[in-house]
């Protein structure tokens, strides 16, 4: 078992910055690969960005490319999103999630741990 708590949301303006952390409990943070989703009112829960266990490897869904990363500090036991270039299309709530195993998987159903998310509102 892994808890997740995320962290680092917010408002911000059009062209700001935040970076969301994903902190773990539970067990080791290494084993696990590690995602970030969100979800905005009426819509899915949609991918944003994955990240394997070393850190070696990252994937982002193509509406954040060059905008958002996504990297692990393992001895901290934590997951980061940073986000800049901020639209009002962002404004979700953001997920941190984990599954055992080495496939960057994207799909919700592929990730066995949830956060509860936190808000991010980039008002237009």
């Amino acid at each position: 078992q892994v808890q997740l708590v995320e962290s680092g949301g917010g408002l911000v303006q059009i062209g700001g910055s935040l970076r969301l952390s994903c902190a773990a409990s539970g067990r080791a943070l290494s084993i696990y690969t590690m995602a970030w989703f969100r979800q905005a009112p009426g819509n899915e829960r949609e991918f944003v960005a994955v990240i394997s266990w070393s850190g070696g490897s990252t994937n982002l869904a193509d509406s954040v490319k060059g905008r958002f990363s996504i990297s692990r500090d393992n001895a901290k036991n934590t997951v980061y999103l940073q986000m800049n270039s901020l639209k009002p299309h962002d404004t979700a709530v953001y997920y941190c999630a984990a599954r055992r195993g080495t496939r960057a998987a994207t799909g919700v159903n592929d990730y066995e741990y949830w956060g509860k998310g936190t808000q991010v509102t980039v008002p237009s």
